[in-house]
């Protein structure tokens, strides 16, 4: 009886403690219990759009009906020598009400079935019209009714810093649109050896999926076609550099690709060595810059505008060449440099395009207008 007295004596001093400290002072509670009410803060009035937003979202209204999906279906041999089906997406965009669009050739290189999805999830079976490898684009064609066609706009005169968007399907997730700025001008090398002269680069995102969908100006203006991104090949997803096809060069090619299917590769016939200051002062050239045209294809566009080739022969380090031709300075007002520069110009123009062509012949400046032949002849 003596042990229990002080055990109780210590449970009721608990209690009076608990009571006084806890219960009464309303401290303790269910954890469980409900408020009562959910204080929130709301906004007084939905805020207006700011000039960027607003310009974002004209944008995006302008141009997301004629952007498409573009999936492209092949069958490949497995390990067994047996047929595997492979399915690849990209986008591609809406150019006239005929339904031809155009996207990147590698979107739809061995595909034998394409398949094109609208803004309104409709789907339509797609024939191949033309494609052009060495530039990585192509046209295909639906058909179907109230097509919008895009608007293409200009990329000769790009600033690096200046607004672009980007519409596509990244991993399929369509309708996507992505904003950043132009981050160079640039050519780059695509992984299968393509080059692109004056390529596009810039931060807005591009994934895979996005390759063929057009890149915007702020005015809703195509400027270039979306094509490969920079990325870790273990991740395959954008880095914050992306590139994109001048549209320039698509529409320089496009009347070819939807009337012949293929490209008339111009032709300015010559074979050509860049001149440095040096070179040029060992010539006695009239010029320290330019291409010196050291032959040209018989009955070729050159020749025939009465361009000249080398007549004397000499050594450039060990290897022999002919001096004394032309020395072409600029094409259409723009100087040139090398045979790069050169390569960008004809680019920029198709077979059957007459250029105007300045060189130095001797001391005297000449213009001559060239007629552009197909690239078939090899001088």
């Amino acid at each position: 009886m003596r042990l229990l007295r002080p055990i109780v004596i210590a449970i009721v001093l608990v209690g009076l403690f608990f009571y006084y400290t806890t219960y009464r002072s309303g401290t303790f509670h269910l954890v469980n219990s409900p408020p009562s009410k959910v204080e929130i803060t709301e906004a007084a009035s939905e805020e207006p759009l700011d000039p960027e937003e607003q310009n974002n979202v004209a944008v995006y209204r302008k141009n997301i009906a004629s952007v498409v999906n573009v999936t492209s279906r092949a069958l490949t041999l497995d390990f067994f020598y047996g047929l595997v089906p492979q399915e690849g997406q990209g986008s591609g965009f809406i150019i006239d009400r005929d339904g031809h669009i155009l996207t990147n050739y590698h979107v739809i290189a061995e595909a034998q079935r394409i398949e094109v999805t609208l803004h309104n999830r409709k789907k339509y079976r797609a024939s191949i019209v033309g494609s052009d490898r060495s530039h990585d684009l192509a046209v295909i064609q639906i058909k179907a009714p109230d097509l919008q066609p895009i608007t293409l706009g200009e990329s000769k005169n790009l600033q690096v810093g200046q607004k672009v968007y980007a519409i596509g399907n990244p991993f399929g997730l369509s309708g996507t649109l992505t904003s950043g700025i132009v981050s160079s001008i640039r050519p780059v090398q695509e992984p299968d050896g393509v080059t692109i002269d004056e390529a596009i680069q810039t931060d807005a995102a591009i994934n895979p999926g996005n390759s063929g969908g057009p890149l915007l100006n702020s005015h809703g203006e195509v400027i270039g076609i979306n094509t490969m991104i920079a990325s870790n090949p273990n991740v395959n997803q954008s880095a914050g550099i992306g590139f994109a096809i001048p549209v320039n060069t698509a529409k320089a090619v496009l009347n070819d690709l939807t009337t012949l299917g293929h490209v008339r590769r111009p032709a300015l016939g010559v074979v050509t060595i860049p001149i440095s200051p040096d070179l040029a002062d060992q010539l006695g050239l009239a010029a320290d810059y330019g291409l010196l045209i050291v032959a040209v294809a018989p009955g070729g566009a050159a020749d025939r505008a009465g361009l000249r080739g080398g007549s004397e022969r000499a050594y450039l380090g060990n290897e022999p060449i002919m001096i004394g031709g032309d020395l072409i300075v600029a094409i259409e007002g723009q100087d040139v440099q090398d045979q790069q520069q050169l390569a960008q110009i004809m680019n920029s123009h198709r077979a059957g395009d007459a250029i105007k062509v300045t060189v130095y012949r001797g001391k005297r400046k000449l213009d001559f207008r060239v007629t552009l032949a197909e690239a078939r002849q090899k001088v």
